[in-house]
């Protein structure tokens, strides 16, 4: 063994001095085919790039500082997969966005269904009118005043099933005047009007408050399948970044252990070196296994900062939050339990569960709306309209009235005895209220009003043609919905079963890959081998131990997409109670 050592030595060494005492080989022509002068036109010669850094030499061999840019690795924050599932949900701005769209869409429900609610309106005012006298009866003044007061009231109700319309009015009105021909002063009028307003054809069935309520419904039940789609979303985009964040610090364990294994047969080979069994120059080899470890230390300490960066993007809400400048330490065992669900249990939840087809079903329920109502604007308007009207009368006697027939005498007996006879006819002011409840002066009326296009209602014909065709458009959008669902939910399962047996298959390897590991150094201890093969089985096993993370994470992975594709992932990780807050 020595012997061979000596040999190789040597063999080093002479190949040295002959690389050493070669000419420097000439730079290599760097072709420039896009470089072109003023004139646009390429140059005939080519000209050599300069060498990069060809007098480097790096002199520092200490190892950098590990630390992560805007982390203190001392406050470390344990998160579990459900706590980051959590705080994904709460914080997202989708979410808060998306819930806010689902309260307005309860409110927009109270509003079109406020349009069937009750209404009592009422009009008050005081009058003080003066206008010209142009009666000859009067011909002493040229004006009269009058003191008017009215209060109105009324109360419009509905009967929705039938498109009926009920307006009660009850109108009071006191007039007062100075006018010498007006008997009655001040004269109270009321009167008491209902009128019941029925389609018979367009809107008795169906009618655009109707249709606002029903698709106001539909909006609710639309916003919600939104809702949990994009729930789903955030958990199965939380599930991910938790698991790449696991396998990355997993990962950088591993590589770090690779150096200090490294750094362990660097110092067993110096020892193989003084007691003559290895040459000097297999230390360069070990140390050169060093430094390539380390560097793989800082790719995975890179990788372990995007990675708990992406984590910190979906749970925090903002910049400002406490967590950016934590160290987030994921908790969770990654051993999860692989689901045994078969392609058609899996392809039934998916179709039951998935929000795509929910919406896609409610779009489908309000076109089915639509429908109905162009439908019912097809028809011819044509309304019943009765009506009712009690009327009542009262009042005092002017005390400007002069009776024009009894001027040269109104003391005349016969003058008097008509002006009693009128004011016992007319009542005081309480006697409108008797007249109406008496029904003492009722008016009755039935009619017709229509309101019908000469040449067809082509507007209504078109909207309706057009709902059919948006019909049609959901069915489409539906049958492809279904294959698409199918399409993702045949993937994930493959996607488990692979992971599953690449893990099985990495963790065989790793296991493997110690067992010649240490072969291999026992060998070299006794002479039947060579640092070149020990280093290349423990660059083999850090290999293996980084592919069983990546295996096993990628499994994990696979699960919460899965979940994702079967619609199953806020009920799987106990969310939907954080989604009713």
């Amino acid at each position: 063994m020595f012997t061979r050592s000596i040999y190789l030595l040597v063999l080093v060494f002479t190949l040295a001095a002959a690389v050493a005492a070669q000419d420097p080989p000439s730079p290599v022509p760097i072709a420039t085919p896009f470089a072109v002068d003023k004139n646009g036109i390429a140059p005939d010669k080519v000209t050599s790039g300069p060498p990069v850094a060809s007098s480097f030499r790096s002199t520092d061999r200490a190892l950098p500082d590990l630390g992560r840019v805007g982390v203190d690795l001392a406050d470390q924050k344990p998160l579990t997969l459900n706590e980051a599932i959590v705080m994904a949900l709460e914080s997202n701005r989708d979410i808060e966005v998306t819930r806010k769209t689902v309260l307005m869409a309860e409110f927009d429900l109270k509003a079109a269904r406020g349009v069937y609610e009750p209404r009592f309106s009422g009009l008050a005012y005081y009058e003080n009118a003066t206008i010209p006298n142009i009666s000859f009866f009067n011909p002493t003044t040229d004006r009269v005043q009058s003191k008017n007061f009215a209060g109105n009231i009324g109360l419009q109700a509905y009967v929705p099933s039938f498109g009926t319309s009920i307006t009660a009015t009850l109108d009071n009105q006191r007039v007062g005047t100075d006018n010498l021909v007006q008997i009655i002063s001040p004269q109270y009028n009321s009167n008491l009007r209902v009128t019941v307003t029925q389609p018979l054809f367009r809107g008795r069935g169906f009618d655009q408050p109707r249709r606002a309520i029903e698709i106001a419904k539909s909006n609710l039940s639309l916003t919600d399948a939104q809702f949990r789609q994009r729930a789903i979303e955030i958990v199965a985009a939380a599930q991910r970044a938790y698991w790449d964040l696991t396998y990355a610090l997993r990962n950088l364990q591993v590589q770090r252990d690779a150096v200090r294994d490294a750094k362990a047969q660097l110092e067993h080979n110096r020892r193989l070196v003084e007691e003559g069994q290895l040459a000097p120059v297999d230390v360069l080899a070990a140390e050169t296994q060093v430094a390539n470890f380390e560097q793989s230390v800082y790719d995975a300490l890179n990788t372990v900062t995007v990675a708990e960066n992406a984590l910190k993007n979906i749970v925090s809400a903002n910049r400002a939050e406490g967590i950016w400048s934590k160290s987030i330490t994921p908790v969770d065992s990654v051993d999860l339990d692989v689901p045994t669900t078969t392609l058609p249990e899996a392809l039934d939840a998916a179709l039951q569960n998935r929000p795509e087809l929910q919406i896609n079903q409610t779009q489908k329920k309000i076109n089915a709306i639509d429908q109905k109502y162009f439908r019912d604007q097809q028809k011819p308007q044509i309304d019943l309209v009765a009506s009712y009207t009690s009327t009542g009368v009262g009042g005092s006697l002017n005390p400007n009235f002069i009776n024009p027939f009894c001027r040269d005498n109104p003391q005349d007996p016969a003058c008097q005895q008509a002006l009693q006879a009128l004011l016992r006819l007319v009542g005081g002011a309480g006697s409108t209220w008797g007249d109406i409840l008496a029904n003492k002066y009722p008016t009755y009326r039935v009619g017709v009003q229509f309101n019908l296009p000469l040449f067809g209602n082509k507007t209504a014909d078109a909207q309706y043609g057009r709902s059919l065709v948006e019909g049609d458009r959901l069915n489409v959008v539906h049958d492809q919905l279904e294959q698409n669902i199918q399409v993702e939910v045949r993937n994930a399962l493959q996607f488990v079963r692979t992971a599953e047996a690449r893990l099985r298959s990495a963790s065989i390897s790793r296991e493997n890959s110690e067992k010649q590991y240490e072969s291999e150094q026992r060998k070299l201890d006794s002479g039947q081998s060579d640092i070149y093969r020990v280093l290349e089985r423990q660059t083999a096993l850090t290999t293996a131990r980084s592919n069983e993370l990546r295996a096993q994470t990628e499994l994990n992975k696979s699960i919460a997409d899965l979940q994702r594709a079967t619609g199953n992932s806020l009920k799987a990780n106990n969310v939907e109670p954080v989604l009713k807050k």
